[in-house]
């Protein structure tokens, strides 16, 4: 997803920002060295008398001006260096501060997005995705196949596989992924763990949870003063590249509920934009639940994993419990 215009604007203030504190920085110094070194200070204003002068030759049309002020403008610069290193400071101390040395805190490089670009990018979706500080415990590193035996290990197996390929063909195939079961098998876990990875390679990844999601809608919908934001919402839950809505049943299910449920389920589906749920519902409580319109959806264009087994989380807190 193309970033917003609020978040290129949001990228760049900060490079502002990092201009104008180095730029503070480096004027600090040359005050210090002055005040140190009043020799230094006088060097640079022979050398600016030197570059005026010269200039003023070139413009009489003198062409072998710049020969001598070369070799005299390198001379007083290594005379500043020696300065420097007289009291212990390096030789490139006055030199300009960049965060970023290759785009000179710019943000571009040969017209192309800087490095540090791409990494504000992903910074900056890390922040918005609502899941920050999961992904530190939830990510494929954390993965693990000791707690599944059988038909449990075999249907856990075949959803990492899933969650793999899901990644792999993020940018050529429209996909969606629906983890349904019991509690604690790891649904929300491989949700994390895809949400990572694609977070890592730029793309953005919203995450709610369920009840989370639909009580934000409701008080921004009811709440006339919250219709910007509303919309804004809205068009983040459209366009975004990957929507992970986590837990879906445990909110209070209603008309609104439902009706907003299925709003983006399908926007997301006309505009090909990726969607993931998770649930401890059955497919059968699935259909009792929520609308037939609704459950044609995902039964018809998510990639449906069933995983179970034992709850993991309490599995890990009994044996916590132990030590």
């Amino acid at each position: 997803m193309a970033l917003t215009n609020a978040q290129y604007d949001s990228i760049m203030r900060n490079y502002e920002k990092t201009q104008s504190r180095n730029t503070y920085l480096l004027d600090k110094r040359f005050k210090e060295i002055h005040e140190k070194i009043p020799k230094y200070q006088e060097i640079e204003h022979a050398i600016s008398s030197l570059c005026i002068e010269r200039g003023k030759q070139l413009l009489n049309g003198d062409s072998h001006a710049t020969i001598p002020l070369h070799d005299q403008v390198s001379a007083l610069s290594s005379e500043k260096k020696k300065l420097l290193r007289a009291v212990g400071y390096p030789d490139d101390y006055l030199e300009p501060i960049y965060d970023c040395p290759l785009c000179k805190d710019t943000g571009f490089l040969e017209g192309e997005k800087c490095s540090c670009f791409k990494q504000a990018i992903i910074n900056l979706l890390y922040e918005q995705s609502n899941i920050k500080e999961m992904l530190k415990e939830e990510n494929f590193s954390k993965l693990s196949m000791d707690y599944y035996i059988g038909e449990d290990l075999e249907r856990f197996s075949q959803a990492v596989a899933g969650s793999k390929k899901f990644i792999e063909d993020f940018n050529l195939d429209y996909q969606n992924l629906f983890f349904y079961g019991t509690v604690g098998t790891g649904k929300s876990f491989l949700s994390s763990c895809i949400a990572k990875e694609l977070m890592d390679k730029g793309h953005s990844v919203i995450y709610f949870s369920s009840s989370k999601l639909f009580d934000t809608l409701s008080k921004m919908t009811f709440e006339y003063r919250n219709k910007e934001e509303l919309s804004r919402i809205y068009d983040d839950l459209y366009n975004c590249d990957l929507l992970i809505i986590d837990d879906l049943g445990t909110e209070l299910t209603n008309s609104f509920v439902t009706s907003s449920l299925f709003s983006c389920l399908n926007e997301r589906h006309l505009r090909k934009n990726a969607t993931i749920i998770s649930t401890n519902l059955s497919l059968e409580e699935l259909s009792l639940r929520y609308s037939e319109r609704i459950f044609s959806r995902i039964t018809s264009y998510f990639h449906l994993y069933k995983l179970t087994g034992q709850d993991i989380r309490m599995h890990k807190k009994r044996i916590a419990n132990r030590k």
